[in-house]
């Protein structure tokens, strides 16, 4: 398999919001976050505008590939994240928002936010007391200190410790 290099993350979150919501009316709707399955990739491709290939991520042994779904829709994916489970902490591979929740007229707002917060509550299922870390991008270091918490170490490196991995876990799954 080709050595992926990794260049840091570039989601943004756009609001947190307590699942996801409806960017024209507001209203809310429940979510639910499942693995991704090997026949669902073939509507995750370039061509349907997403950014990444996570074909090669669900062949990655290491990593697990998430999808974040609205309750009772289960076919429409709203967005992914890969992460991959460490001795002390969850690590977050690739984070994206599906092609039409990016921009000014997305359908929904609280994709990532909620994907992050699924991160954080993964690592206290695990143990990991809800220490999440990913490269950022260096454009979004501040924004993702503002918007998630989160710390920055140095380099790309940032952090979410417990404290902030609690408040985001309470405020997505009650």
């Amino acid at each position: 398999m080709k050595e992926q290099t990794e260049t840091g993350l570039d989601f943004e979150v756009d609001k947190l919001t307590n699942s996801i919501e409806n960017a024209k009316s507001g209203d809310s709707f429940p979510t639910e976050i499942s693995l991704l399955t090997q026949p669902e990739l073939k509507g995750l491709t370039k061509k349907k505008g997403w950014q990444f290939n996570w074909a090669n991520e669900l062949m990655e042994p290491s990593r697990e590939v998430y999808k974040l779904t609205i309750s009772n829709n289960p076919t429409i994916i709203q967005g992914l994240i890969s992460l991959e489970v460490k001795p002390d902490h969850v690590y977050m591979h690739l984070l994206e928002s599906a092609p039409f929740n990016i921009g000014k007229a997305k359908a929904y707002l609280g994709v990532p936010g909620n994907l992050v917060a699924f991160a954080c509550k993964l690592s206290f299922q695990r143990g990991t007391e809800g220490y999440v870390s990913f490269l950022s991008k260096t454009r979004l270091i501040d924004h993702y200190k503002k918007t998630l918490g989160a710390i920055h170490l140095g380099g790309h490196t940032m952090v979410i410790t417990t404290e902030i991995a609690l408040k985001l876990t309470d405020k997505y799954f009650k």
